[in-house]
């Protein structure tokens, strides 16, 4: 290599060789410094440009044809205090604004679809101070029980194909599965029974925490302590109930495993709160604290 090239020896050709070198560094750290700031603004913008957003949501008033399709279709809150009211309200016209719906064989979606779903997932979240439902994007609605196909393949290398008629199913991928007829036949029936939309909502503030497994994100390591301790004798309890055949609040399903138990648990906490209070204090003490609502109190 000839170093006078690289390094010439005139001092007036070394000066500029030696300034051009600090510009080029200069610029390259200052086109560094400009990406940094771009994605710090893009890191720390984002969650207030959707806070901005969502104030201008929840500053909208409601559409008055909401109304009574949220009566009809959550009749839980038809005795829920005016403070509550307004805020489900908000999480509804936030959830609507940000959730796509898609209508699945062949079904269009309509308002009267959207509203009743968003109004009963939301029920679940409008207590909470950071809401829900951040990673759920769709909503699929069917227009009634729809199949699944499962493939399963044991140790020894034997595949099992499992086709399954399911009413709803909550993924990890930011989707919720949801058979219109049975969100309506539960309506019809006085809300009494299942509830598709409260069941398969509950999984995903189940997986807040990374999984489906009955403990969702909770304040600490001594809630946690509680929470398994009451829900795991609960869950005891129902198995044996079921086994039985023993009549439940809770519908037997919750016994297969512990996350269907959190999501019947939930469903019932809404659906029936005077009877869970009653017949699980515990359980209904945990649900209340995790939703912050005190649902059997809105009768009173």
């Amino acid at each position: 290599m000839d170093i006078a090239r690289v390094f010439p020896k005139n001092p007036a050709a070394r000066r500029e060789f030696v300034a051009s070198g600090r510009s080029r560094r200069l610029i390259a750290y200052l086109l560094a410094l400009t990406v940094a700031l771009i994605v710090i603004a893009i890191i720390v913008g984002a969650p207030i440009h959707r806070r901005r957003r969502h104030w201008r949501l929840r500053a909208q008033p409601l559409p008055a044809a909401w109304l009574p399709i949220l009566d009809h279709y959550v009749p839980a809150a038809r005795h829920m205090p005016e403070p509550l009211r307004r805020r489900w309200h908000d999480a509804i016209k936030v959830f609507l604004a940000e959730k796509r719906f898609v209508g699945c064989d062949g079904l269009g979606v309509t308002d009267e679809m959207r509203v009743a779903i968003a109004g009963q997932a939301c029920l679940m979240i409008l207590n909470r101070p950071h809401g829900g439902y951040e990673d759920v994007e769709w909503i699929l609605i069917y227009p009634s029980a729809f199949h699944v196909t499962r493939r399963d393949v044991d140790e020894a290398g034997v595949e099992t194909i499992e086709r399954d008629l399911l009413t709803g199913e909550s993924w990890d991928s930011g989707r919720v599965i949801i058979s219109w007829d049975d969100v309506w036949r539960a309506a019809r029936e006085g809300w009494e029974g299942e509830s598709v939309v409260l069941h398969e909502f509950a999984h995903q503030l189940d997986q807040e925490s990374g999984g489906v497994d009955g403990a969702p994100a909770l304040a600490g390591h001594a809630s946690y302590e509680t929470w398994a301790e009451v829900l795991g004798e609960e869950y005891r309890v129902l198995q044996e109930k079921a086994a039985r055949g023993d009549p439940s609040v809770l519908d037997h399903y919750g016994a297969s495993d512990p996350g269907e138990f959190f999501a019947v648990a939930t469903e019932a906490f809404f659906q029936s709160p005077e009877a869970v209070r009653e017949e699980h204090p515990q359980l209904y003490a945990q649900l209340r604290e995790y939703y912050r609502l005190d649902p059997a109190s809105w009768r009173e």
